[in-house]
């Protein structure tokens, strides 16, 4: 008679706990960036005596948060540098949750022990208008407001009816008042999260949303750490590195920063002990970011696809793609609230880190949403430069002419930009021109000199995708 042998995956990573930490953060948007940023600076908060554990909840899925129950919550985080890597074991999150499990995510916000609120649910994730409103044209809003006044036993579908439900449960237990703190790259992310929860509180319960007017801050963050899909062969690096079978590890580089501004009226970690900054105004930050790296991002993603490139260290290699980015970063330079030598220093990082190689962040997933993120990362330097007099950039303009052709193109993931690609379709560079900038900018599609300007460089590209190229 034979015996089966039952293997418990978790048993390795359970050997290797030190304390579980208790309960004091939740997060919303479980995914790579927060375990490569949030959970690491927590964890090395808790390295140096603190307690601060993590309830982190997916969006929807259940399949990352099985993958680290199954792991006893325990993951590798691999910082790749240009040469090697260096591997640590991040324990900071007690507890991973889908984000379906209603019961969960209620028990979880109503605890008098939960100080804080993260969130990673990306920008389009906020579900505003251009404007900075909560979207009630949009589908999931209706559902969400229509699930919240109904009272029903099921999970919200957006980020802010998720937040109102939990903002609800902690009212109700009197938990008393928490800190919610955006990572997301948008400007001013605190005041969007504000907008998107007090919008639906206020169409929900205005007694709810008077308490959360009272009772919860909205902290607006800079975020920036490179943090690519991780493979096969980081999983069997992991190994390496570990010797615990990691079937979830997190790729990111040696570089990390976090800027914070606001309140936290139940405490925090301190994280200024590891590197993250508290500032009264967050607004540089931002730009420097905003225009710098995310901008620069989206030049070598949308020039990069066109020119047949995967990478961004491909695309840095690449003289005409290299170009066209010092040129952007220059077009910043006179707009920027920095100067000098710190300037220099930042662009001088820029440089080193889309260089590196090592790290394999794919153009398609830094193209994801162009529709979402242009207007932070390229139309308001845009404006900005317009107020001083100045027209806009041709390397900012570029930006948006590659875009226009990516939306025509089969690597495009930008379901917001549906209606806009129904527009570009067999128009004139003019006509795109137009209707790229009135989808972006409403106020600016009367500008003929911007207009012309992106239809010159739309016509270019369209004819010449490689134009600029002199390697």
């Amino acid at each position: 008679m034979s015996t089966e042998v039952i293997v418990d995956p978790g048993a390795e990573f359970r050997a290797r706990r030190g304390i579980r930490h208790p309960v004091r953060i939740v997060h919303l948007g479980l995914g790579a960036f927060h375990r490569a940023h949030q959970a690491w600076y927590t964890q090395r908060v808790n390295e140096l005596g603190e307690s601060w554990g993590i309830d982190a909840f997916t969006g929807r899925s259940t399949s990352l948060a099985d993958s680290l129950e199954a792991q006893d919550d325990i993951y590798t985080l691999i910082e790749r540098g240009s040469v090697d890597d260096t591997a640590s074991l991040i324990e900071s999150i007690s507890a991973a949750s889908a984000g379906s499990d209603v019961v969960r995510w209620r028990t979880a916000m109503a605890s008098a022990d939960a100080a804080i609120v993260t969130l990673t649910v990306t920008e389009a994730g906020y579900r505003l208008t251009k404007s900075g409103e909560l979207d009630l044209a949009d589908e999931a809003v209706v559902a969400d407001l229509a699930l919240l006044t109904s009272g029903a036993e099921q999970a919200a579908i957006t980020a802010p009816g998720k937040l109102v439900d939990g903002l609800r449960s902690r009212r109700r237990a009197s938990a008393g008042p928490i800190a919610v703190v955006s990572c997301d790259n948008l400007p001013d992310n605190g005041r969007a999260a504000r907008a998107a929860v007090l919008g639906m509180a206020a169409r929900v319960d205005t007694d709810l949303a008077d308490w959360i007017d009272q009772n919860v801050s909205f902290v607006s963050t800079m975020v920036d750490r490179i943090t690519p899909a991780s493979t096969d062969d980081d999983r069997a690096r992991a190994l390496v590195l570990t010797g615990l079978p990691d079937a979830v590890p997190v790729v990111t580089e040696p570089f990390s920063e976090w800027v914070l501004s606001g309140d936290f009226p139940a405490g925090r970690p301190s994280w200024e002990k590891v590197g993250a900054r508290f500032v009264d105004d967050i607004a540089p930050f931002e730009q420097r970011k905003l225009w710098l790296l995310n901008a620069g991002h989206s030049l070598l993603a949308y020039r990069g696809l066109l020119r047949g490139h995967h990478t961004i260290d491909e695309a840095m290699s690449d003289l005409a793609c290299a170009t066209e980015l010092e040129r952007l970063w220059d077009e910043a330079r006179d707009i920027l609230p920095f100067g000098g030598a710190e300037l220099d220093e930042a662009l001088a990082a820029l440089r080193s880190r889309f260089g590196n190689a090592r790290i394999r962040h794919l153009l398609v997933q830094i193209a994801t949403d162009g529709s979402q993120k242009l207007v932070q990362r390229v139309i308001d330097p845009i404006r900005r430069r317009q107020a001083r007099g100045e027209a806009a950039g041709e390397a900012q303009v570029g930006v948006l002419a590659a875009w226009t052709l990516h939306l025509l193109g089969s690597d495009r993931r930008d379901p917001a930009a549906d209606s806009l690609v129904a527009e570009l379709s067999g128009r004139s560079a003019e006509e795109q021109a137009v209707a790229v900038i009135r989808f972006l900018a409403p106020d600016l599609a009367n500008d003929s000199a911007l207009v012309n300007s992106v239809a010159t460089q739309i016509a270019v590209l369209n004819s010449r995708p490689d134009q600029g190229d002199t390697a």
